[in-house]
């Protein structure tokens, strides 16, 4: 028996790791807990932002010597994200942080506050800590990227135990809060609530998230957010001729699952569906993966994650859009039953496959999803994925790759990740890429030669979304998880990459 928690306390831990209290002040409290200020950089010279002058005399006073002094000396910079503490003064504690330049961007704000918020979190204390923060926000977009980027600082993933005590009360202030700053706060609260929701399942070790209890924390999720869901279990799946999830998870005794959430609101005239990768562990199948490279690999379901949460920001908002996710959970494992290259797989629909590589899965279960989000004809195809290795080789680390099959839905999603703040770049889907897919024994090979293998992959995914619906892919494979230390708003381990650009391109649709 594992000595990890079961399958119902995990699900139980992802779905109750609360954001902090947030707020808006139009000043700083007499008790302000833990105060952020900004550093910031102008044609003159640095020029502290948001201090209060009665904070600013009792530090100078205590320090003996005016507060940005004291900060350079400590290492503060202009820099974007940049933290120092400094010494307290009567009990209060001071953070300063880089902020970049005067006209400050909502993306600006959102790591300069997650990389002060991170800091104050690591703080010793016995009991959670209240956060001021103080940037002279005043634009709605600029309120919610602080807000955003705060909450999104206070997390830590606490499977079993918390350790130190986090953030428990979080305030912005902003000199006139007004609806639409208020609005923004509460946009940002919901928004972040699903990127953590991401970040919980993909954090979520594999013995415990698996294709059956990643589908029941789904349906607990949709519940919880009143919306709809259904789940195919092995037997549906295989009843109706899913033949690319039936193979991915044959290997495994945790058998696949797709499951379906929607949301329709009543008079929603667009609708946009979105399908996720699922593979909850990808140990490579028959073609079995390095040590090195399997150890990340509980992350390979960060798309499901993805759209399942975005599912349940955008009804927890109300927009007026017809939102479907469709989630293909699989978990990728060798044994006597696992499928081999060259096998000839039946996707639903009844395109066949030859399989290449039993490592290149996901682009399998995504293709049955595909077909199955097509049928009920929408308006534009989304999908997410941690798809293949060669869009990190091109991309790096902290940059997704986007592909569509023309530039007005690439723009549309473009558009959208940057008002969220995340980093897309747009690949081509080339003509020379089909043909490398060509089979003699099936209508399609799943793998091409090794070039331009994320092009490659866009072009097999596109032949299971007619011509007729728009379509764009999302590969998320180097962004999802950061395998380095926490920087900004980021974390360690899971991210929850898209999220945030689903939800606002929701936003956009709606209108």
């Amino acid at each position: 028996m594992s000595a990890c928690l079961g399958p119902k306390e995990r699900i139980y831990t992802v779905l109750t790791n609360t954001l902090p209290a947030i707020s808006l002040s139009a000043t700083v409290g007499k008790d302000p807990g833990v105060l952020v200020v900004g550093l910031a950089e102008t044609s003159d010279g640095d020029l502290l932002v948001g201090l209060p002058d009665e904070v600013a005399k009792s530090f100078t006073k205590a320090l003996g010597a005016d507060v940005a002094t004291v900060a350079k000396q400590l290492g503060a910079v202009t820099k974007t994200g940049k933290t120092v503490l400094l010494p307290g003064a009567g009990g209060l504690k001071l953070v300063v942080v880089g902020v970049g330049p005067i006209d400050v961007t909502p993306e600006q704000v959102r790591r300069a506050a997650g990389a002060a918020v991170r800091l104050v979190a690591g703080l010793p204390s016995d009991a959670p800590k209240s956060v001021t923060i103080s940037l002279e926000t005043s634009e709605p977009q600029v309120i919610k990227g602080a807000a955003e980027g705060a909450l999104l600082g206070a997390y830590s993933y606490r499977p079993v135990s918390p350790s130190v005590p986090g953030i428990g009360e979080i305030v912005l202030v902003s000199a006139k809060p007004r609806t639409e700053s208020k609005q923004a706060v509460e946009l940002a609260a919901v928004t972040a609530g699903a990127v953590v929701l991401a970040r919980d399942w993909v954090n979520a070790p594999a013995n415990d998230l698996y294709p059956e209890s990643f589908a029941e924390a789904a349906k607990a999720v949709a519940r919880n957010a009143k919306i709809g869901v259904e789940v195919w279990d092995d037997k549906a799946l295989e009843r109706e001729g899913f033949g690319g999830l039936m193979a991915v998870g044959g290997g495994s005794h945790r058998l696949p699952r797709l499951v379906k959430v929607s949301y329709a609101p009543r008079g929603a005239k667009f609708h946009l569906a979105l399908v996720g990768k699922g593979i909850t562990f990808d140990t490579g199948g028959v073609n079995l993966k390095p040590a090195d490279g399997m150890y990340t690999m509980k992350s390979d379901m960060a798309g499901a994650a993805s759209v399942l949460a975005a599912v349940s920001a955008i009804a927890q908002l109300g927009l007026k859009i017809r939102v479907t996710a469709w989630a293909a959970m699989a978990e990728n494992m060798p044994s006597g039953a696992a499928y081999r290259p060259s096998d000839v797989l039946t996707i639903y629909g009844g395109k066949t496959v030859e399989n290449g590589n039993s490592d290149a899965e996901g682009r399998l279960v995504m293709a049955d999803a595909l077909v199955k989000a097509c049928e009920e004809h929408p308006n534009l195809v989304v999908d997410v994925a941690t798809l293949t290795g060669a869009c990190i080789v091109a991309l790096g680390e902290r940059v997704a790759g986007l592909m569509a099959r023309d530039d007005q839905t690439a723009d549309l999603v473009l558009d959208a990740a940057e008002a969220a703040g995340e980093q897309f770049w747009q690949l081509p889907i080339p003509e020379d890429a089909r043909p490398k897919l060509e089979s003699k024994v099936a209508d399609l090979r799943s793998t091409g030669d090794r070039p331009g293998g994320a092009l490659t992959a866009a072009a097999f995914l596109s032949e299971f979304v007619p011509a007729e619906i728009p379509w764009a892919h999302l590969d998320i494979a180097g962004p999802s998880f950061n395998n380095g230390a926490a920087y900004d708003y980021t974390p360690a381990d899971a991210t929850g990459m898209s999220v945030r650009t689903l939800v606002a391109l929701a936003h956009v649709l709606a209108n």
